[in-house]
């Protein structure tokens, strides 16, 4: 089965992209000779970034619902419930937010939705011991995972497989957070804490200025690392934002030139999305199966096959030892 990746081999062949795209005329014949490499030349870059410990992964929505988590159009349609909002609202998938904060009015806080999120939004731990996509993340041993997804999947994923974490959610969790163990970083927030969600429209305008705590940590982490990112919609402008400001940062420095490689995985081809994260630096890795879930498994296990044959590095075994340069110990989730 056939992964490919797209990737644009400078700046100057993302801008003719676009160029084709804004010209309008032989598009897709122009769009079908850019660059597309098998799995073994275009991950190797990647298979060896996890090898040195030197790539973070980000995780988005696709992967919890992969073990049966509600998808938001059910978060919507129990806040149109309890608010008495007409359908033709509530459906919009746009207006969540908006229809967030009108919630957060109405009932002086997010925590009665929260609280309704917490008890809809678990997964039983068999549903995670079965999941083969959750066994793949926590074996590829990644140091940084960070992911949008308020639910505890991930962290119940590496106390099933024997795993150190540390959960980084707030401010006193990135200045306290251990060493030496996997650091999950709750980007949008965790339900242990309400004031840590970003849900409403006010939470994602405030964070409009990337200057939040796990903001700076996340510049930070993305300068020196590859980054890949699976679970996500294009769709969706938070992260369009997100690659677009990763962008900016690379851009602004100077030295685009020597940023590490980035990727993103989609479940098909779309020509114009390709062209537009080209342009961002972004690659974007296509699974040719029609399940995406399946789709995302059958990456993951040939990325896996990829970085244990790279030298000195193993994938991890249940409990067992982390890469060069990272240490494990016991399950569980540590404190600072």
């Amino acid at each position: 089965m056939a992964l490919l990746v797209w990737s644009p081999t400078n700046a100057s062949d993302a801008k003719e992209n676009l160029d084709a795209l804004c010209d309008g005329r032989n598009c897709l014949e122009r769009l079908s000779q850019h660059r597309h490499l098998f799995m073994n030349d275009g991950l190797e870059s990647l298979a060896k970034a996890i090898g040195r410990g030197s790539a973070i992964l980000f995780v988005g929505a696709g992967v919890s619902i992969s073990v049966g988590l509600p998808s938001w159009e059910k978060l919507i349609e129990q806040m149109a419930k309890e608010l008495g909002i007409d359908d033709e609202f509530s459906m919009r998938r746009d207006r969540f937010q908006t229809l967030a904060e009108y919630y957060r009015i109405r009932h002086g806080s997010i925590g009665p939705l929260r609280s309704w999120m917490d008890r809809n939004w678990s997964v039983a731990k068999d549903r995670i011991e079965k999941s083969e996509l959750h066994r793949l993340i926590v074996m590829l041993n990644f140091p940084i995972i960070y992911t949008t997804n308020y639910d505890r999947n991930l962290e119940l994923a590496f106390e099933i497989y024997g795993r150190r974490y540390v959960k980084v959610a707030n401010a006193r969790d990135v200045a306290q957070a251990r060493q030496g163990v996997t650091h999950i970083v709750k980007f949008h927030g965790d339900f242990d804490e309400d004031s840590s969600l970003v849900l409403t429209e006010t939470d994602y305008l405030d964070r409009l200025s990337f200057n939040s705590p796990l903001d700076v940590r996340f510049r930070s982490d993305a300068l020196g690392s590859t980054i890949l990112f699976i679970g996500y919609s294009l769709s969706d402008p938070n992260i369009r934002l997100l690659l677009h400001r990763l962008w900016q940062t690379w851009h602004r420095s100077g030295y685009e030139k020597d940023r590490p490689p980035s990727f993103i995985f989609m479940t098909s081809r779309n020509p114009v999305e390709e062209a537009v994260l080209g342009r961002w630096g972004i690659s974007v890795v296509v699974g040719e199966l029609d399940d995406p879930q399946a789709a995302l498994v059958n990456f993951l296990s040939q990325l896996a096959e990829a970085v244990e044959h790279e030298p000195k590095f193993h994938l991890a075994e249940p409990g067992g030892t982390m890469p060069a340069g990272r240490t494990n110990g016991t399950s569980g989730s540590e404190g600072g």
